[in-house]
Formats: structure tokens, sequence, C-alpha cells
């Protein structure tokens, strides 16, 4: 683990010929690898906040002393795509090659070896949910723990369960995890590779692949303040499923890129490359696109931030809500920014 570095407080935003302009974090010394390309944000239960990266293993941030944590000290890979706690207080990292690391205040330790993984067949009866579960992206499908014990799981639509029958949590398929909800009403939903979404009520599945939600991979699931559940994907855009019907949210509102399964690439303007969602205290929904900035809807109208209105970057990986209520940023290259109701503040 690298030595602790003392990090300066939030400082004020400052305005420039009456523009925002937002004032910098600022380390007090240098550290070995820079606070950048930021994956995952979670804030634990005693107010630590931690910053996955995609590189550089994840960074544990007291307010005031920021530690680094990577292979080195244990972690399945220095890819963090989400972090997790138990109810025992333990930090959990879903990492690169569909690793799974826990942390439990002292030591950092695998649970994804091979031969630690119990394996379960898509009919098995343990399929199962309880509050204490955790669950985690895999290749073929999930990894659900539960006590002691982490399980991969092979996700199947039950039309096509014979397909890849023999997949590998480590193997990427059409029906890897890539994003995971557990929502109010205990259900787990599952964003795939290219197979759409999944629910589980702990009886049966449900698939929702119409509308364009199936073929591209479904990155960002989330549920808001009303119960209505909001999907991100990376090239079809947007989508709000109220429990009866499915919206395509993009579409609906002029906002999708047709050229992009073309040339790769997002025009400006368009809301189709999707990574994260969140919701603020004003049940405004704020969504992260790969390279389009963050978007803020209010049931009604898109506004845009770009690196223009001092977003640390156009690419938004994780968009985090702190046990305040303050939205937290991640962005790719230029790290992290917090907006605090009228601004964005970045590290640098």
């Amino acid at each position: 683990m690298l030595k602790p570095v003392l990090l300066a407080l939030f400082l004020p935003v400052i305005y420039c010929n009456g523009q925002m302009k937002p004032a910098a974090l600022n380390f007090m010394q240098e550290v070995q690898q820079p606070l950048r390309n930021i994956r995952s944000i979670f804030q634990d239960k005693k107010g630590n906040y931690w910053f996955g990266t995609n590189d550089s293993g994840v960074f544990r941030f007291n307010g005031k002393i920021l530690e680094q944590f990577s292979e080195k000290d244990g972690l399945s890979n220095n890819q963090v795509q989400n972090i997790q706690e138990d109810h025992l207080g333990h930090l959990w990292f879903s990492t690169g090659i569909f690793g799974v690391s826990k942390f439990d205040g002292k030591k950092i330790t695998t649970w994804s070896k091979k031969e630690n993984i119990g394996t379960f067949s898509f009919t098995s009866k343990d399929w199962k949910v309880e509050k204490s579960d955790l669950w985690f992206y895999a290749g073929g499908g999930v990894y659900r723990l539960q006590q002691d014990s982490l399980v991969y799981i092979p996700l199947r639509h039950p039309e096509n369960q014979a397909k890849e029958a023999q997949s590998s949590p480590f193997n990427l398929s059409s029906y890897g995890v890539y994003s995971i909800l557990k929502d109010t009403k205990g259900n787990i939903w599952f964003g795939t590779q290219a197979q759409g979404v999944c629910r589980y009520d702990g009886k049966s599945f449900t698939w929702l692949t119409e509308k364009g939600l199936r073929g591209p991979a479904v990155l960002s699931i989330f549920e808001d303040s009303k119960g209505n559940i909001w999907f991100g994907n990376n090239g079809s855009g947007l989508f709000k499923y109220d429990g009866k019907s499915l919206i395509h949210v993009t579409k609906e509102n002029g906002l999708m890129d047709t050229s992009f399964p073309v040339s790769g690439k997002s025009l400006p303007g368009t809301l189709s490359r999707i990574y994260t969602i969140n919701e603020d205290n004003y049940h405004n929904i704020w969504i992260g696109t790969v390279d389009n900035g963050v978007w803020r809807y209010d049931g009604k109208d898109f506004l845009q931030y770009t690196t223009k209105d001092g977003l640390s970057s156009n690419a938004v990986n994780i968009i985090y809500k702190d046990q305040k209520g303050d939205l937290w940023f991640g962005t790719d290259s230029h790290g992290i920014c917090k907006f605090n109701g009228k601004s964005f503040v970045a590290f640098q």
C-alpha cells in the first residue's frame, strides 16, 4: 500500500466574467499513481469514500488521507468496476476479468479463484434472493455471495438454456452481466452484454429485450425515488420501465445517434452511449455518457453539461450520490468532480 497522502479541502467555486469555473482540489504532495480513470465511487458506513479506477486499483479517502490499494495488496485486478459493503462492514470489489475481492479492514483477499467458486445450473433451486446477499458481474452470468460462499450462476433465457451451457465466469458471453440492481421490492435486475435485461423476483425470470434494449450492452440499471427502473444502453441510449411498459426515452426525445453503429463515434448532442444513471435530491435524473458529457432530465427537458461547463471530462463512467445527497462524477482520464447544486468542483 502506498504512503498516505494528505488532500486539501474543497475550495469554493470561482466565478470569472460571470461564468462558472470550478476550483480545483489539489494534492498537498504528489502520489505515485494519479487519481484518474475513475470507474466506481462508494461511501462506506464509516463515511470513507472509495474510488475505483480503470488501472490503478482503488483509493480510500477519509477526508484527510488518501490511500491506494492495488494488486500488490491482494486485489484480483487493478480495474475496480463496482464497490459494495456487506452487513459486517466488509468491502467487496468487482474487478477486471470478472474478479471479486474482499477487504475486511486489514487485508484484501481474492475470492474469484476457480478453486473457490461453486457452480449452479440455470434451473437450480439455489436461485434465491436474500437480504444479505451480494451479487457480482461474471462473464457468462453472475456471482452470488451468500454468507461465506461465492457461487457462479450461468444466466440463460428460458428458451435458450442449452446454449453455452459450459460457460465460464471468466469468459465473456452474450449473457455476461455488466450491471446489477437490487430494487426496493427485492427484485434483482441484470444488464447483459447483448441479451437485454433480466429480472429475477425470487421465483421466476422476466426478460426485457424490445425497442433496441437487446443488442448493445446494458451498462447501467437504476431505480428512482418513484420506483421506476432506468436502463443505460451503450448504443441505444436511455430506457425507462414503470413496471408495465418499456419506454425508449432517447428515441422519443429525438436524441438517437443512428450513425453510431457504423461510425463507432457519437455525434455531439446525442444520448446514445450511456454508462451510468443516478437521481438528485430534486428528483432530476442524471445520465453519464461515454463521450457526450452528463445530462440532467427533469421528466420533460434535457440539459447537457460538458467540459465547457466545468465537467472534468466528457467521458463519465460513474455518477454516485453520497450520504449527504451530493453527486460525484467519476470520469475518464481527468478524475473526479463533485456537483454542489450549482456547479462542478474538480480534483486536479
